[in-house]
């Protein structure tokens, strides 16, 4: 079975192509187009799979990657809160306009058997109650989580509208390895493993939910091509919700290292636009689909540390990053 990933070559994108081969698919990674011609974190990975280069803002692009294939796992977009603080439009080009490029490109050539939607935990907001199911009202707090409230809602519009068969996956906070240093785990990560005496951080008081990218693929994948939930959304996370204080004396058992904390002013979010609590209900989807978490918190960040431990010259320019 063919299926075509966008986004591949980001974090989550690769950890789902790395699954798919796994599991015997024949995968179409679609990358964005750059002059150095590199494929991101695709180039770590073993297996026999095409590399598409496009850029999914362009809808032939999109169209012509779609071609002969059956599944489409639409990872790609932009998700840099701050960043979608500094240019809103980018945003909304690449995440919603993005999402229609795929959904209009799908609808047209007819024949895909499925549209697995990645969403975030971000279009919550602050938690109006806890665990968070599919139900809670919509409250995105940032650009970029309005973006993806958009997207969703047009994707399962193309469903309700022309019967594409769609489903929406929303995996709250991933972690792991390959995951950008400017993401709070590994940016506290590296500021213990790179020998700093003080680690630089923004709110230690926001909570959130914590998943491995590996349960996150496998969730993507599991709850996504699961006969019985086109046309609906599914939330994959925990269950459990730590501080970033407690991620940062976590982190600091595993190392055996004791830094100084300083909280940063430039880290926080604007007040209006912080997210304070973040703890899922996946219920639906395991009673579904069978999918839960494999992963422990502790155990994901041992493996997510070594994994820094070995990879951080993968990340150029390291020591110029604002970490």
């Amino acid at each position: 079975m063919k299926v075509l990933v966008t986004g591949a070559g980001g974090f989550i994108g690769s950890h789902v192509v790395e699954r798919l081969l796994n599991d015997g698919f024949e995968v179409r990674a679609f990358v964005h187009y750059n002059s150095q011609d590199r494929w991101g974190w695709l180039e770590d990975i073993e297996g026999d799979f095409e590399v598409f280069k496009g850029d999914v803002r362009d809808f032939d692009s999109v169209l012509k990657s779609m071609k002969g294939v059956e599944i489409v796992f639409h990872l790609a977009a932009l998700i840099g809160i701050p960043y979608s603080y500094e240019t809103p439009v980018a945003y909304i080009k690449t995440n919603i306009e993005g999402t229609y490029n795929v959904l209009e490109a799908a609808k047209q050539i007819g024949g895909v058997g499925r549209i697995v939607h990645i969403s975030t935990s971000e279009v919550y907001g602050t938690a109006r109650y806890v665990p968070i199911d599919e139900n809670h009202p919509y409250n995105p707090q940032s650009p970029y989580a309005a973006t993806k409230v958009a997207a969703d809602m047009l994707a399962l519009s193309y469903y309700r509208s022309f019967g594409l068969p769609v489903t929406v996956v929303r995996p709250f906070n991933t972690f792991g390895p390959r995951q950008s240093l400017r993401a709070v785990i590994p940016t506290i990560i590296t500021q213990f493993i790179s020998g700093k005496d003080e680690i630089k951080i923004g709110n230690l008081e926001a909570k959130r939910d914590f998943l491995f990218v590996k349960d996150t693929a496998e969730g993507i994948i599991k709850v996504g091509l699961h006969p019985e939930t086109v046309g609906d959304v599914f939330n994959i996370g925990t269950g459990q919700s730590y501080s970033i204080s407690e991620v940062i004396a976590l982190v600091k058992d595993i190392t055996g290292r004791s830094v100084k904390i300083v909280q940063d002013e430039n880290r926080f979010r604007p007040e209006k636009s912080e997210v304070e609590v973040l703890q899922c209900n996946f219920e639906k989807a395991k009673s579904l689909t069978g999918w839960s978490p494999q992963y422990s918190f502790r155990k994901a960040l041992e493996k997510t540390i070594l994994w820094y431990e070995d990879n951080l010259h993968k990340f150029k320019n390291f020591e110029k990053y604002n970490i």
